[in-house]
């Protein structure tokens, strides 16, 4: 991990850093980008809801890019994993995208179906947590279980002691 790194942000990510107030530091740390399914899923959700979080334009001031993917890279995909169907469709723009990648980019994310299928394609080692960068940020945030180094150590072993990157 470095200055300035590619960073590929999911929806879960973009709202835990906003949630805790971390995002700044992410932006100022790396160069954070995305795809437009996980901009649109972080700017919805119900509001109702007691844990939603108000993600707005201004909060994601600093996101360097937002990738378009086109239906050939999800096809693409779809014939690199054969469940990428099961991911959730933010995640699968994001995985579709970054399946055409030629540079240096990490990846985080905190559900454990994509990163079983981050696992797959062969990227365990590009898969870091929040809380890793957010701590080489600079920041502390209060961070929920799933974002944390510890959880994503856990998920990666349980993977590979059950054989379930054949």
């Amino acid at each position: 991990m470095q200055r300035g790194q590619i960073v590929l942000v999911d929806t879960n990510i973009i709202i835990e850093a906003v949630r805790t107030r971390s995002w700044n530091a992410l932006t100022s740390s790396f160069t954070l980008e995305t795809v437009g399914k996980c901009l649109e899923e972080a700017r919805t959700g119900d509001p109702m809801r007691r844990d939603y979080v108000p993600v707005d334009d201004k909060a994601l001031g600093g996101l360097s890019k937002v990738n378009p993917v086109t239906p050939l890279e999800l096809m693409s995909l779809a014939v690199a994993l054969t469940t990428a169907d099961e991911l959730d469709a933010g995640e699968r723009e994001l995985f579709a995208h970054a399946l055409r990648r030629k540079d240096a980019w990490i990846a985080t994310c905190a559900d454990r179906a994509a990163l079983l299928a981050a696992f797959k394609l062969g990227w365990m080692e590009r898969m870091v947590s929040l809380e890793s960068l957010v701590h080489f940020a600079g920041a502390r945030p209060d961070l929920k279980p799933h974002f944390g180094e510890r959880w994503l150590s856990e998920v990666r072993t349980a993977f590979l002691l059950q054989g379930g990157l054949k």
